[in-house]
């Protein structure tokens, strides 16, 4: 009984280290005022050390960084989400090719315009593939809901 107790909390353990390892990135999600109607929505990824993000646009290979929003008969979508941050490019020999990517942080920002002063929330998902100097973690898709407009 001892030894499958300690087994036990061997794998437990082992599970608990694995959880935490394969999630180095870290999301906040905002909304910011710039005029009359209109914000920004900052989906902000913070990364562990030695980690790193995919552009939208990153190359031939792995999977580029992409923002969804659903649709809300309240707002407008005003141009493309930006990307604000250091854009590193590299030759990546996994992927042969040359890789656009983040690493330490990056915001992904989208001004939109609301039809109205009423309150809303915009949802959407943000996919993303993060890589080290050892492996690459599959695709993930986190949903976000940032609260807009009101006074």
């Amino acid at each position: 009984m001892k030894k499958f107790l300690t087994t036990l909390l061997a794998v437990g353990l082992y599970f608990f280290t694995t959880a935490q390892i394969n999630n180095p990135v870290k999301w906040v999600f905002t909304a910011k005022k710039i005029g009359p109607k209109t914000y920004e929505l900052h989906i902000t990824a913070t990364l562990d050390a030695k980690w790193h993000i995919y552009a939208q646009d990153a190359g031939e290979g792995p999977e580029p960084t992409t923002v969804s929003f659903s649709k809300n008969p309240l707002v407008l979508l005003d141009g493309k989400v930006k990307e604000l941050g250091k854009l590193e490019k590299s030759f990546d020999p996994n992927f042969n090719s040359v890789l656009k990517y983040y690493a330490d942080n990056v915001d992904f920002v989208q001004v939109i315009k609301l039809k109205s002063e009423v309150p809303t929330v915009v949802k959407g998902s943000i996919t993303y593939m993060v890589c080290n100097d050892r492996q690459c973690l599959p695709p993930k898709e986190v949903p976000f809901t940032i609260k807009v407009g009101g006074k």
